[in-house]
């Protein structure tokens, strides 16, 4: 899983705001232009990157292969046959030999070849995906998983809960930092853990130049006995350190801590956690305005340098879409996110009913390794047996250290525009969330991929909904395709592919269940279930070819990157159709674990959806469906429910004919 591709203007850089040397003027160290490998690896000879080095690198595709796929995939894109003629003569164009399009591929297969390259597209996708991506991160690109309630035998307080997950997410660091954390891994082998580095003591920073980058206070050979939690409450800083008489605080410890700070922040404070969740370009400056203070400087560096972040907010959501809200945009309507600091890659929320979640970062790591990460964290807790610590607070704990901003006139400007743009933001949102009335069971028992059913739920559903009132023959034309993300973190330093969903066979199976009605005869049914199978297959072959690295996306993109200046660029890339084909009006990928109650991103264009779903639960679908307040995304999420069960209905009909010849 990515979690999700960014929005359509990412590949075009900004105008440049400063320099190096400005944006030295305000970060802790000078910027040094290999600062992703400065997070160091766990203690050597350990098992966490035990494998790393043996992993093959990414591969380059056959330029003939990705322009085959790549046509497939226009054919149901397409407006018109004189479009997609038009587009395929492009394509040909491009895979001449002798042509522009072969050099470009030469010079492609060159850089990859490199052997001080770990992965060919590693730092065009870091920077062009996300380090340069100016808009907020709140929405865009923040990502959530909200937990499952704490088992039975644990106080229901927030304090406590805040206590727990500190305590569990400690614990994992620290096995993390020893190398104990076994690989990722799936049936072909292990995964990269590369940017496992990345996951805590470390901070995203907004540079002046256009272009963000990291910074981390991981230090080689920590043992894991060490650091410092940042608690955010109100608006106000809390610094906590991490360990007492050379040990971790236990649970006792890390309550009496939280609940000192909830004890002592009763009062609101400046929220200047709306700044980070600005405009990349407006946050880099106030960041600069933030650090000529030196009371800032020490709140930013303790921010950055925390293992993470917990945010103790004051809300109570219950229901499933103000728990997603609250968790995904800094409350329900934005209203807690000064109290958030939006570019740590772990940042754990608990609100006053003693619900919690984490609040995710992407820009140098994608959503699987937090993923496993925090249900690991909650998982442990359920066990009686789980390693709380002493039970009897150490006489040597030190009380939490407030950290308190200094605000100017200037600095509160900032605030309060930040403000203005964050709730205006959050506003132009909705979400909705839908569980089907049967899961992966029914579906694994249909004979079916769940992963591949759910996709084809979403394709019949979105089909219909912009179908709707349509009475004629012809269909609705297309905006774009459906991104889903396939993990290529079988190879080093491996991030995702998209997965290009849309295809003939789905569109297919599609127009056949418009013919479906009460009256439709056995056979019109067997069809329709010989074309679902027929899509799920296109699905899934394309979906092993994605996290093979031979998809289209990746690919196209790495050979846009190899224009120099002053080159034309190819005719395909200006194709309205081949653009289209990878404007993600959907928006999905999954998650599946036990311990997640809701997750979940924003939509990536400005009229698309994104679509988090879970299909491994045994007894439902999830979908939760985030757009725009101006596109029909509650009527989206009912024809969502609506596909899941006609579907299962002209299936199990379709099998009943078969039961009785």
């Amino acid at each position: 899983m990515n979690l999700l591709p960014r929005r359509a203007p990412l590949i075009q850089r900004p105008a440049r705001l400063g320099s190096a040397s400005a944006l030295r003027r305000y970060t802790m160290t000078p910027v040094p232009p290999d600062w992703k490998s400065k997070a160091p690896r766990p203690l050597p000879n350990t098992t966490t990157f035990s494998e790393q080095d043996a992993l093959p690198r990414l591969p380059v595709p056959k330029l003939p292969d990705t322009l085959a796929k790549l046509e497939k995939t226009l054919r149901p894109l397409a407006h018109s046959p004189t479009e997609l003629e038009a587009a395929r003569k492009k394509i040909n164009a491009l895979g001449e030999p002798g042509s522009f399009g072969q050099t470009l591929h030469d010079r492609l297969v060159a850089h990859a070849a490199d052997p001080k390259r770990a992965n060919w597209l590693e730092e065009f996708w870091d920077d062009a995906a996300y380090l340069t991506y100016r808009d907020s991160v709140v929405v865009y690109v923040s990502y959530y998983y909200g937990f499952i309630d704490p088992p039975p035998h644990l106080p229901k307080t927030a304090a406590n809960r805040a206590a727990t997950i500190a305590r569990s997410a400690l614990l994992f660091r620290k096995a993390l930092k020893r190398g104990e954390i076994q690989p990722d891994r799936v049936k072909d082998g292990a995964h990269c853990m590369d940017s496992w580095r990345w996951m805590f003591d470390c901070c995203r920073v907004p540079g002046l130049d256009g272009k963000d980058f990291g910074l981390t206070a991981a230090k080689a050979g920590d043992n894991g006995d060490s650091g410092s939690i940042v608690f955010i409450r109100k608006g106000r800083v809390w610094k906590v350190d991490a360990t007492v008489n050379g040990r971790l605080l236990s649970t006792a410890e890390l309550e009496k801590q939280v609940q000192y700070i909830y004890d002592n922040t009763t009062a609101e404070f400046p929220p200047v956690g709306y700044l980070p969740s600005n405009n990349r370009d407006v946050w880099a400056k106030d960041y600069a305005l933030l650090y000529e203070a030196p009371r800032n400087r020490a709140v930013l560096e303790a921010i950055e340098s925390s293992a993470f972040v917990v945010s103790l907010d004051t809300e109570k959501p219950e229901s499933h879409v103000d728990f997603s809200k609250a968790a995904w945009h800094g409350g329900v309507k934005g209203g807690q996110l000064g109290s958030r600091w939006v570019d740590k890659p772990v940042q754990f929320v608990i609100w006053d009913n003693g619900k919690a979640a984490i609040m995710g970062e992407h820009s140098v790591m994608d959503g699987t390794p937090t993923a496993r990460m925090s249900g690991e964290v909650v998982e442990a807790l359920k066990s009686p047996s789980f390693d709380h610590g002493p039970t009897t607070p150490s006489t040597s704990l030190s009380a939490p250290l407030p950290l308190d901003w200094d605000v100017s006139p200037t600095v509160q400007a900032s605030i309060d525009r930040a403000k203005s743009a964050a709730l205006s933001l959050v506003d132009s949102q909705h979400l909705s969330f839908l569980r089907t009335s049967y899961g992966k069971k029914a579906i694994k028992a249909m004979g079916y991929s769940p992963d591949g059913y759910a996709q084809m739920v979403i394709q019949l559903a979105y089909h219909r909904l912009i179908n709707k009132g349509n009475k004629g023959p012809t269909k609705a034309a297309r905006i774009g395709g459906t991104y889903e993300a396939a993990t290529t973190r079988k190879f080093q330093h491996g991030r995702t592919e998209a997965i290009r969903v849309v295809s003939e066979e789905s569109e297919a199976f599609c127009e056949a269940m418009d013919k479906i009605d009460a009256s439709s005869s056995a056979d019109s049914k067997k069809q329709a279930v010989e074309l679902f199978g027929n899509a799920i297959k296109a699905h899934g072959a394309y979906a092993k070819a994605a996290g093979n690295g031979l998809g289209v996306d990746r690919h196209m993109f790495g050979l846009r990157k190899m224009i120099r200046p002053g080159e034309e660029a190819p005719a395909l890339f200006s194709d309205p159709l081949f653009n289209r084909s990878s404007y993600w009006v959907l928006s999905t990928s999954a998650i599946q674990h036990p311990n997640f109650d809701v997750y979940g991103w924003g939509e990536v264009v400005p009229d698309g959806y994104g679509i988090p779903y879970t299909a491994g639960q045994d007894d439902y679908l999830q979908f939760t469906l985030t757009s725009r307040k101006e596109m029909p995304n509650e009527e989206f999420s009912a024809e969502l429910n609506r596909a899941s069960e006609d579907i299962r209905a002209v299936i199990t009909s379709a099998h009943a004919g078969k039961a009785k010849l």
